[in-house]
């Protein structure tokens, strides 16, 4: 009987830290975002190309 009262003061704990380390995501800003990660995906090969185009001082290969 006693491991079902330390089994549930653990899974108060962690229930705790996880509602505390989710309000402080929000307090940060981390979910004010949600319309730029849906389309960076889109605009991937475009950035990856002018990065490859460029060499070590910065003019653009031809």
């Amino acid at each position: 009987m006693g491991i079902i009262y330390i089994m549930l003061v653990v899974s108060l704990v962690v229930a705790l830290f996880f509602l505390v380390s989710f309000l402080w995501a929000i307090k940060t800003g981390q979910y004010e975002d949600d319309y730029t990660p849906s389309v960076r995906i889109l605009f991937e090969d475009e950035l990856i190309n002018n990065n490859q185009n460029t060499s070590n001082n910065g003019s653009t290969k031809v």
